[in-house]
């Protein structure tokens, strides 16, 4: 007995050691801590340092984000990130849900071979998905043939060159990437909606449309959540499609902070101030992530 009350003042059963159950996420804490934490440190620290990356690193403390605070093409490229954040996360969810609404309420033949066609752009390698899309983008390309055989032929354009039409086109590629991530997402969570809910609502007489309304919705609203915020994480750090189809062009309309990292630290070799840039897109993407987090949890606790 006298054992039993010291186990259960531990917290713990008798006989079971309660520091055993960290020994088994050690190795996983190691790999994370090795590739993750330890590179974040190391970046936060040379965001201090003058350093090409060749030269003795030398200390000017605040000096590169002081230096950030002027830097135009900076706010130009977290502008552009910004603006992206509409095409990476609110168009794709909009269009995750309709396609879950599709796909789940109703009996469809061929039901997991459209689950499976409609998910094809996740799986796709993002530079392989650049360059088909700069294809179809092209003066040339399949899009402007589309629109000059069915007679709009005012509409073609080069859109990945044009001022008006480069980051919304980059936007629209970004949408057309992310949304199979939501829809995947999404069907799992209609799946463990009490099917009694929907069998009431049709007993009050609610379409289809009423029922995802009232119930499909709001049952998804923490799958909505982790959407929300996996893909407000994408568009900031979004680097390999932009550097593929446009490098930033034309004139910096495109250009993303991730962008800009890449071009301080491995063509002008200021490794230091590129640090600086990781550090603060960073600190922008948890700020981002937290308010929509903290936003979730203030709408259930007042709900």
């Amino acid at each position: 007995m006298q054992i039993a009350r010291k186990a259960s003042a531990r917290g713990g059963r008798p006989g079971e050691r309660p520091w055993e159950g960290y020994l088994y996420i050690l190795p996983g804490f190691l790999i994370y801590a090795v590739f993750v934490l330890l590179p974040i440190v190391q970046t936060a620290r040379l965001s201090f340092f003058d350093w090409t990356g060749f030269t003795p690193a030398v200390f000017i403390g605040l000096g590169n984000y002081r230096a950030l605070l002027d830097d135009d093409l900076f706010w130009i490229a977290l502008r552009n990130n910004l603006t992206l954040i509409v095409f990476y996360t609110i168009i794709p969810i909009a269009f995750a849900l309709m396609l879950t609404g599709l796909l789940t309420r109703r009996p469809i033949r061929g039901l997991n071979a459209f689950r499976a066609g409609l998910f094809v752009p996740q799986v796709m390698s993002m530079v392989v998905v650049g360059v088909v899309w700069k294809w179809i983008y092209a003066p040339k390309g399949p899009l402007n043939q589309i629109l000059d055989g069915i007679g709009l032929e005012g509409l073609t354009r080069p859109w990945l060159g044009n001022f008006q039409t480069a980051l919304p086109a980059i936007g629209a590629i970004g949408s057309w990437v992310s949304y199979p991530f939501a829809m995947v997402l999404f069907i799992a969570g209609v799946q463990r909606i009490d099917e009694d809910l929907y069998d009431a609502a049709k007993l009050d007489g609610a379409n289809g449309f009423q029922q995802f309304m009232s119930i499909t919705l709001p049952e998804l609203r923490n799958e909505i959540t982790i959407a929300l915020v996996t893909l407000l994480i994408t568009a900031l750090r979004t680097f390999d499609l932009v550097f593929v189809t446009t490098r930033g062009g034309p004139a910096n309309r495109t250009h993303v902070v991730a962008l800009e990292i890449y071009r301080n630290a491995f063509t002008l070799s200021r490794t230091g101030y590129a640090a600086a840039i990781a550090v603060v897109l960073t600190v922008v993407t948890l700020i981002v992530s937290y308010a929509v987090i903290t936003l979730r949890l203030r709408t259930v606790a007042e709900g």
